[in-house]
């Protein structure tokens, strides 16, 4: 994710973010700008028609089609903004836990405190990785090898973290240290990881519909190649970057939807994962020390 400062006018207009949408959208705006070049040397220079352009027409579509894309981004904006609260909720769920165990166990129960300090941000690690269908287990801290081996060989690691924390407690109630109402107290945090990445996993695995996300693509394109012909006899041959130029501003409005729709990958508007799984490990190593 792009850290910025929202204030600053001359670093935004300037920004190496716009380079990489021409960049990315280059294709299609060379495809529209040599569309419209062929149509004005025809329609101008070869067959040298004229008639009444079409300026009400695209002021009528450019009214709907400013709707859709605005529909479009808010339902975007939306899905990025419930992934941020609920690693929000992520956030405080885990020091909450921490604190609750560093609290409830005895300060001699030395094992079980290492144990918890380390599992609990591994649960984190296991998520943002799980979101970008990683397996990597690098960033976790596993030092015992039956654990290791048994997140290593499960399909949905935070599942299998979140049973072996649950395995834990029960374990640590067993032997006496904690007790009914302390384990009832620490369920909340424990249930909370599944329900987390459950609606995680229903905003990845739920895009789009189809048949929406098809219809403001190909009402984009016909917008864009017909545009031409309401300005072609009034600007001529500098139609080609008018065209060229309000192609670039409605294409990149869907890219950017496009890209905030999912916000748990790697893309620089995405989620800031990796950051906050490692302030999750911070906190929690300095409420558990």
């Amino acid at each position: 994710m792009i850290q910025y400062n929202p204030k600053s006018w001359f670093s935004l207009i300037f920004d190496v973010y716009s380079r990489y949408v021409i960049k990315l959208l280059f294709p299609l705006i060379l495809f529209v700008g040599l569309f419209t070049t062929v149509l004005c040397f025809l329609i101008l220079d070869v067959f040298e028609w004229h008639f009444s352009g079409t300026v009400a027409f695209h002021s009528i579509l450019g009214v709907i089609l400013g709707l859709f894309l605005v529909l479009r981004t808010n339902t975007a904006y939306d899905r990025w903004w419930e992934g941020r609260k609920l690693w929000g909720q992520l956030v405080n769920d885990t020091r909450q836990l921490a604190i609750k165990i560093k609290s409830f166990l005895p300060a001699d129960a030395t094992e079980d405190l290492e144990f918890f300090q380390r599992m609990i941000p591994n649960i984190t690690f296991a998520m943002k990785e799980h979101l970008r269908d990683s397996i990597l287990i690098g960033e976790m801290d596993l030092k015992d090898d039956e654990v290791k081996k048994t997140i290593i060989n499960s399909k949905h690691r935070p599942n299998a973290i979140s049973k072996v924390l649950y395995k834990r407690v029960m374990d640590c109630r067993n032997r006496g240290l904690l007790t009914d109402q302390q384990l009832f107290i620490l369920d909340k945090e424990l249930k909370g990881f599944t329900d987390i990445i459950g609606a995680c996993e229903r905003i990845k695995s739920t895009p789009i519909p189809y048949s929406y996300s098809m219809f403001i693509k190909k009402f984009l394109f016909i917008y864009a190649v017909t545009l031409p012909v309401s300005f072609l006899w009034d600007l001529r041959y500098y139609t080609i970057p008018v065209v060229m130029l309000a192609f670039y501003f409605l294409v990149s409005i869907e890219l950017i939807s496009e890209e905030i729709e999912e916000p748990f990958g790697n893309d620089i508007n995405d989620l800031p994962l990796n950051d906050l799984c490692v302030k999750i490990k911070r906190n929690i190593n300095e409420i558990m020390s």
